[in-house]
């Protein structure tokens, strides 16, 4: 099991943030993970990144069982990739794409020895597959915001995660340059021995046909888990909002409408 959480609780100041959250994700399942702000969709991802521990509850990532012998934090990131808008901030602005894509390989920011050709082949492959190339040689800091995400993913890749996270990555992209990324996590999503992914997002028209399953988080709780086709709907997007809402499909994505 990839991702395996039973009755997992946090709390912070005596306030619960998760509450009784169970979760099973399996190799080469693409899930959905949606709720409004303050659902607790971050805390979640912390703990998924074993960046803090449940309160309560029994926590197993990539084969790993908190507190049991082979437990290890950093070997969970490891296998992780992780992109989210607070990244941007953290890599070094110098560094040109080519450069931040390849220090994935290292699992750095930055690249502090002469990469290998199987490297330098891996990278350029990955940035072909994100439309990475033709900025290949710009400097990170210069890069639109889509651009800088793609680079971010393509660092992900490099180091062959079995779990992709994608938290929020067309945040502040407009129409065209949205509908071009989800057009290459698409193509992610399709490959074979590609990660599993979780994708984040406030905006359920992003929700591409290689998203099967979704996890509707609400006041900290599972409100929802199950099938996309079946599980958003507008019976429960209306509850899920406490606003009446309407659900269609096109081109098997879903699209809200007020009622």
């Amino acid at each position: 099991m990839l991702v395996d959480l039973k009755h997992v609780h946090w709390m912070r100041e005596g306030r619960y943030i998760l509450k009784d959250i169970s979760w099973e994700i399996k190799d080469g399942e693409h899930w959905v993970l949606y709720g409004l702000n303050g659902a607790g969709k971050s805390t979640l991802l912390d703990i998924i990144n074993a960046y803090t521990a449940p309160s309560s509850g029994e926590f197993e990532i990539l084969d790993m069982k908190q507190g049991k012998p082979g437990y290890s934090a950093d070997e969970i990131r490891k296998q992780i990739g992780y992109v989210s808008q607070s990244m941007l901030r953290k890599m070094r602005q110098q560094d040109n794409a080519f450069t931040t894509v390849i220090s994935g390989a290292y699992a750095s920011i930055g690249v502090y020895e002469d990469p290998t050709e199987a490297i330098k082949d891996k990278a350029q492959h990955i940035c072909g597959i994100l439309g990475i190339t033709p900025y290949i040689n710009r400097r990170f800091d210069t890069l639109s915001q889509g651009e800088q995400t793609r680079v971010l993913i393509g660092r992900a890749l490099m180091s062959n995660p079995r779990l992709l996270i994608l938290d929020e990555p067309t945040n502040g992209l407009d129409f065209v340059a949205r509908e071009d990324l989800l057009e290459r996590i698409d193509r992610i999503g399709q490959e074979e021995q590609g990660p599993t992914i979780i994708y984040v997002t406030h905006h359920l028209e992003e929700v591409l046909p290689i998203f099967k399953k979704i996890l509707l988080l609400k006041n900290g709780e599972v409100y929802r888990s199950g099938d996309i086709q079946s599980t958003v709907n507008a019976n429960h997007m209306s509850e899920l909002f406490n606003i009446e809402v309407d659900v269609t499909f096109k081109n098997h994505r879903p699209i809200l409408s007020k009622k």
